[in-house]
């Protein structure tokens, strides 16, 4: 195993039930792992949703805590992937007030104006973290009113899926 620190997403498929986001979370509370990122949702199986959790740290760290997640009660699976494993987008949204011509940036970054009134736009921007912060930093010096990044998601590129596993232990 590697004692190197790199970023990995983990993903957790669970029951939906109630108190499993604070068990999840505690567990990387009691290693003193930092969060960088986490989303929850439906999956494509009903009654089971997702957590992508994206965290930095050491494999063999990730791994144990990976374990640790698995033993929940109501988790059916959780694996970890490094970044080159996964199709993973975020989705910023910008408000801006009105008053310049933010067409050109906007164009540039492959953004869209989501809504528009007579004080202010809303930008939407699909992808990964570094391009978000790319037009944010464009964007910066014509003052912007709020700013807003959701966590990761992601699909990982192992043919492993939910499906599968659940065919595995027989309740697809």
């Amino acid at each position: 195993m590697s004692d190197a620190i790199k970023k990995y997403t983990i993903s957790v498929f669970s029951e939906n039930c109630s108190g499993i986001l604070y068990r999840i979370t505690q567990i990387f509370t009691r290693r003193k792992i930092n969060i960088e990122s986490l989303t929850t949702s439906e999956s494509e199986k009903v009654g089971i949703h997702r957590f992508t959790i994206v965290v930095y740290g050491t494999e063999d760290t990730v791994r144990k805590v990976v374990l640790q997640i698995e033993k929940l009660v109501d988790v059916l699976m959780s694996s970890y992937f490094l970044d080159e494993e996964v199709v993973a987008r975020e989705i910023a949204l910008y408000k801006m007030k009105l008053g310049t011509n933010l067409n050109p940036i906007v164009e540039k970054h492959n953004a869209k104006i989501l809504y528009a009134d007579n004080e202010f736009v809303v930008i939407e921007k699909t992808g990964r973290k570094d391009e978000t912060k790319s037009l944010f930093n464009d964007l910066e010096p014509f003052g912007i009113l709020e700013f807003v990044r959701s966590g990761r998601v992601a699909v990982s590129k192992p043919m492993r899926s939910l499906h599968n596993y659940l065919q595995e232990i027989g309740e697809a």
